[in-house]
């Protein structure tokens, strides 16, 4: 992580809890945040070797419509099935992704403090029952996903603003950084 990068951090960090301790304009800390972030995950996606995956023109033409599906599907879960339990499904959706996603922002600063072969064995897990699904990780995902978790539990719990800002962060930086 270059000195910069770091900066960028520690002032996104900085913008998301300054209105905790005083008063600032909403609209400059939306923007500023916005750029912020905009950066850090452009940063973070800049790759030696460039990506082989392309969007082909019948993806981009498929994209508007399998959207529009799921806005219909979500207005039609939102009438027909109970509000609580499309809450508890949607909370346990970003509960999930959560982890995912602020583990994966944690994990560039964490793995320097960490042994390399934490950073590099993988370990190979396997579902039970369905043992042709597997997962692979590193100690150090694991490590970064403890922070992770106990933030996404207290979203679950509170629905704290400040918590789904960061959320909403790192699912940003996550999807640049892609």
């Amino acid at each position: 992580m270059k000195n910069h990068e770091r900066v960028a951090n520690l002032a996104l960090a900085g913008l998301t809890v300054a209105p905790l301790v005083v008063k600032v304009d909403p609209n400059l800390n939306v923007i500023l945040t916005a750029c912020l972030t905009v950066y850090v995950g452009c940063y973070r996606s800049v790759k030696a070797t460039p990506p082989s995956e392309t969007m082909s023109n019948e993806h981009a033409m498929r994209f508007p419509l399998v959207g529009s599906a799921m806005l219909l599907s979500l207005f039609l879960l939102f009438k027909f099935v109970s509000k609580d339990l499309v809450n508890a499904v949607l909370t346990c959706y970003f509960f999930v992704l959560g982890i995912v996603a602020l583990s994966a922002t944690l994990l560039p600063a964490i793995r320097r403090f960490l042994p390399n072969h934490w950073n590099e064995d993988l370990i190979v897990w396997r579902f039970p029952y369905f043992r042709s699904l597997e997962v692979e990780f590193t100690r150090s995902q694991i490590i970064a996903g403890i922070p992770g978790t106990f933030f996404c539990a207290w979203y679950a719990s509170q629905k704290h603003w400040l918590a789904n800002n960061v959320l909403g962060l790192a699912f940003c930086v996550q999807v640049r950084k892609r």
